[in-house]
């Protein structure tokens, strides 16, 4: 059986408004995250611009939170409408209140009839939020009432680690210049190479305490103690600098970063007036899949310290990049 015209004309008005409803939640969402983010009640992350001068993380978290609505209703819209109606009145509701209190500050002779304007219009999108809420609660109704619970904990979550940690850096004096003093340098070294040749120089120039690790795991002798003392010490002795201080660490475990770590943390309760820098030698590749090709106890060795350690610690990558062949 045929449909008349009306039929195709109210189909079609129904999908543009959708349509309109749709891109007004893509469009402004990530904008809406932002000037969240800027009040300090979402991430940070969310007001940064990506390459294409968008808030991309509003974007990717939209498009998550989208597909994951789909795959919990299976992409029967009928489901999905509930959450549709109390979501856009919901938001027409915040936003009518938001107008009568804008009224209200601002005043003006027109500003009593604003008011009433917005808060009927606030009345009539509430109580249709109720009804709403009330009638599909059963059918999927109460995931858009516990989101918006979740939400609004999540945001004040957000916002007491912000004012936490704005409180704990913020800095009202000038530096101190007691507070100003060479660190005491820790250098890993596993053997003598280029990379590790690039680490002691970077902390010759820093300070005149260093420690270089080397953690020696087997039973035999390890002749690093003689190629020290040649490659290293020797020429520094000689050209009157500092000679840096070896520290042979035994691990009969094998374990290598676990002694690098103890080490660190015992050097730091015995230096309390000195801040502590591990210096961290890594090779970096031209290729993703040659990281596999190497062991990555650079990468596990800062994880470990930024974990377990203080303000005291400081960690500072020195990387050497591998030439193309």
């Amino acid at each position: 059986m045929g449909h008349g015209w009306f039929y195709y004309v109210t189909i079609a008005s129904v999908l543009v408004v959708l349509a309109l409803s749709a891109n007004t939640a893509f469009a402004d969402f990530p904008r809406l995250t932002r000037a969240i983010a800027q009040n300090n009640y979402m991430p940070h992350i969310f007001f940064l611009r990506g390459r294409r001068l968008l808030y991309s993380w509003g974007i990717y978290v939209l498009v998550a939170l989208t597909a994951l609505l789909l795959i919990i209703f299976r992409g029967v819209t009928d489901r999905l409408i509930p959450l549709y109606a109390i979501g856009a009145f919901l938001a027409f509701t915040l936003s009518q209140s938001g107008m009568v209190m804008h009224w209200k500050r601002k005043g003006g002779a027109r500003a009593r009839s604003r008011m009433f304007l917005n808060g009927l219009g606030a009345v009539a999108t509430g109580i249709t939020v109720l009804v709403v809420l009330v009638a599909k609660f059963v059918e999927g109704a109460w995931i858009t009432a516990l989101l918006v619970a979740l939400m609004i904990l999540f945001m004040r979550r957000v916002r007491r680690h912000y004012d936490r940690v704005n409180k704990d850096i913020n800095l009202d004096r000038p530096i101190q210049p007691a507070d100003v003093t060479q660190p005491v340098i820790v250098v890993p070294i596993d053997r003598w190479s280029r990379i590790s040749e690039k680490a002691l120089s970077f902390a010759l120039s820093m300070s005149n305490d260093i420690r270089c690790l080397h953690v020696q795991t087997g039973e035999t002798a390890d002749p690093f103690s003689r190629e020290f003392e040649e490659k290293i010490a020797a020429p520094l002795r000689e050209a009157g600098k500092c000679v840096p201080k070896l520290e042979i660490l035994q691990s009969p475990f094998r374990y290598v970063v676990q002694p690098v770590v103890d080490y660190v943390l015992k050097v730091e309760r015995e230096s309390k007036f000195h801040k502590i820098c591990v210096l961290v030698p890594e090779l970096v590749v031209r290729h993703w899949w040659e990281n596999f090709l190497h062991n990555r106890r650079a990468d596990l060795l800062k994880v470990i310290l930024l974990v377990r350690g203080n303000r005291r610690i400081i960690v500072v990558n020195i990387p050497w990049y591998l030439e193309r062949d």
